[in-house]
């Protein structure tokens, strides 16, 4: 999935989880928080790929062995400061990137791609981007099409729920 969907994946989550759990929409910290819990995976490891530290982009960050820790520590951290609103939303940021990144590869059959859940445990191969998924009167569907339909969905209801969450990078 493309970096910037993950910002939308992990708004539509948040907010999904703010209407249940809180009856309402996100507030400005959480969909903040959000937000950047779904984009760190990539600012983790497109960076330390691109140095050359790690094979492929999608490694340390994106392993599950490095999130449990990460999320375990986050959330005594929030809950030692009574702000466990916080950890629940940088939780459902985080990990809906992780999953978000996994059906393309189911979709297309590249279960080697799938590496990355328990990298370094596991071997992850180069990453072979984008998926054809079908074709519809001779044109090909990719996973492009389906990532651009996620991501106007939730940057259409980020912007209907009031633009949670801007005003904290604006300050």
């Amino acid at each position: 999935m493309q970096p910037i969907v993950h910002l939308a994946v992990g708004y539509l989550c948040y907010a999904a989880v703010a209407r249940w759990r809180y009856e309402r929409v996100p507030r400005d910290a959480p969909a903040a928080v959000a937000i950047v819990g779904a984009a760190l995976p990539d600012l983790l490891d497109k960076p330390l790929a691109a140095l050359g530290v790690v094979p492929v982009g999608r490694t340390v960050g994106h392993s599950l062995l490095f999130a449990i820790p990460l999320l375990a520590a986050v959330w005594l951290l929030a809950r030692a400061s009574e702000r466990e609103t916080l950890a629940l939303a940088f939780a459902v940021g985080y990990l809906s990137h992780l999953a978000s990144d996994v059906p393309w590869h189911l979709l297309s059959g590249d279960y080697d791609e799938l590496g990355f859940l328990l990298w370094p445990v596991t071997h992850m191969p180069a990453y072979t981007g984008v998926k054809p998924l079908a074709s519809v009167a001779g044109l090909e569907v990719t996973t492009l099409w389906l990532e651009a339909v996620i991501f106007l969905a939730g940057v259409a209801l980020w912007w209907h729920d009031g633009r949670p969450g801007l005003a904290r990078f604006w300050r």
